[in-house]
């Protein structure tokens, strides 16, 4: 008999109470009980799996296989680890081709402050909908629409809010999302009933959510349009005076949306649009060779622009950004995560808290709620989506078949307390993306972020009043 099923349940779930005294001592107890610095989270995650590691060659499982589990763990993560690279050249590319810089001095012109948050909602809904990357249409549209924010002066907490709803809506409704598609693969469900099934609870949070960034464009007003005019004509002047624009410059989003709507794949469709930017600056921008190159391996610098004297100060924090190690910290993170939660497969650390935690569930729905509530605890300790689809999916898809609830309810519950969760968990790779991207702290933004808010208390409610739950034997 292998080491894996020999072993009591405290040795299976042991790697994972060490991760959470490691999260409530290094990022609650010390900074809110001590004041004291929080443990970085790549260091925090990689004790974790050196713990688990350690734990496991005492069991005497042979080193290869635990290599061997990580590196399988690594190679179905490496994926999303190439488009937080493309990611953040394609920020940089798109800055100093003048595409960004282009949408904002447009979007600064046109946009009625009024409805800068309901605008904030929508535009990502669309672009993510149709790229299928949440993370891509923040750190692309969304910084685009921060950055309009950010000089008409409107609350940057609400709007970051609205931008991850939004691009976290879209992504749910479509066929190219990874996220959609492994959620589907988890439990076994064709890929649009997944979708159709999560329209039932995202449509309506997303409808209550847009009323409500209606209303407070109203009750908090941008004031940057209307009370200091004089900051934004000096940042358009700066911004025009920084780049040339045309029409050419919209050639690296429209690829963008062509590869999204003939669906296909993601990473080289990202890649396409940063080269065309980058051919685009070398011919209409007024940038060396050396300051396009420079922008690819570390960012554009606002500097760069010599010839400007004395630029605002959201114009050096909005456009200083991007490059190949824009997002390092994440990629850092993302890895140690895939090391810890590889390493533990080995000994099914998490299904088996699952199964001893729900298994007294007789109800359908309590069992529904059940897999909810799974579902962002799992998230929450492996801060990965792609291991929690997989590791619920596991746990409660026999449960839910001899429940006779179709399993794509299970499929949605896994979205709508995994995926739509992660903005909210401080310590989640997600958050840790949006709140560099974006430039707005997780304190900041966590409680406008009205759609993840809604759909937490949507999902639950419908399962206790059995509402599209499809309650039937058609799986």
């Amino acid at each position: 008999m292998s080491p894996k099923r020999d072993l009591p349940f405290l040795l299976r779930i042991l790697p994972v109470l060490f991760l959470g005294i490691l999260i409530i001592y290094g990022m609650v107890i010390r900074p809110k009980v001590f004041a004291q610095p929080s443990f970085p989270l790549e260091v925090v995650f990689m004790l974790a799996a050196v713990f688990s590691i350690t734990q496991l060659l005492f069991l005497r499982f042979k080193w290869e296989n635990i290599q061997d589990a990580i590196v399988l763990k690594l190679s179905r993560g490496f994926p999303a680890i190439l488009i937080l690279f493309s990611i953040g050249v394609i920020i940089g590319t798109w800055i100093v081709s003048g595409t960004i810089p282009m949408l904002i001095y447009y979007g600064i012109s046109f946009i009625n402050p009024a409805y800068i948050y309901l605008l904030a909602f929508l535009i990502p809904i669309v672009f993510s909908t149709l790229t299928g990357t949440s993370w891509g249409s923040i750190g692309t549209i969304g910084v685009v629409i921060i950055g309009v924010a950010a000089v008409i002066e409107a609350n940057l907490g609400i709007t970051a809010g609205a931008i991850v709803g939004g691009a976290f809506f879209g992504d749910k409704l479509s066929p190219l999302s990874d996220t959609t598609n492994l959620a589907a693969m988890a439990t076994n469900v064709d890929l649009y009933d997944h979708i159709r099934s999560m329209m039932v609870t995202t449509f309506p949070s997303a409808l209550i959510a847009a009323v409500i960034y209606f209303i407070l464009g109203f009750v908090f007003p941008p004031t940057g349009s209307e009370v200091n005019t004089q900051q934004v004509t000096l940042t358009l002047n700066s911004i025009s005076s920084m780049f040339n624009f045309n029409g050419w410059l919209l050639i690296p989003p429209a690829i963008v949306l062509i590869g999204s709507i003939r669906k296909m794949a993601t990473l080289p469709t990202l890649l396409t649009s940063s080269m065309s930017a980058t051919l685009i600056a070398l011919i209409f921008q007024p940038y060396s060779s050396a300051d396009v190159m420079a922008t690819i391996h570390r960012g554009f610098n606002s500097d760069m622009a010599y010839w400007i004297n004395g630029a605002p100060e959201n114009i050096n924090i909005l456009f200083s950004r991007g490059g190949l190690y824009e997002l390092n910290e994440a990629i850092i993170f993302s890895i140690m995560v895939f090391v810890f939660i590889g390493s533990i497969d080995l000994i099914d650390s998490m299904p088996s808290i699952v199964d001893k935690t729900f298994g007294f569930i007789k109800s359908k729905a309590s069992l529904i709620i059940s897999s909810l509530f799974a579902t962002a605890f799992t998230n929450g300790i492996t801060s990965n989506q792609s291991a929690t689809s997989f590791i619920i999916g596991d746990a409660f898809g026999r449960r839910y078949d001899e429940s006779g609830i179709s399993r794509k309810v299970l499929s949605r519950s896994i979205e709508d307390y995994g995926t739509m969760f992660e903005s909210l968990i401080p310590w989640h790779a997600t958050t840790i993306f949006l709140t560099m991207t974006l430039g707005v702290s997780y304190g900041e933004y966590w409680y406008w972020q009205l759609l993840s808010l809604i759909n937490l208390i949507i999902a639950p409610t419908l399962a206790i009043l059995g509402k599209g739950c499809f309650y039937s034997n058609d799986n």
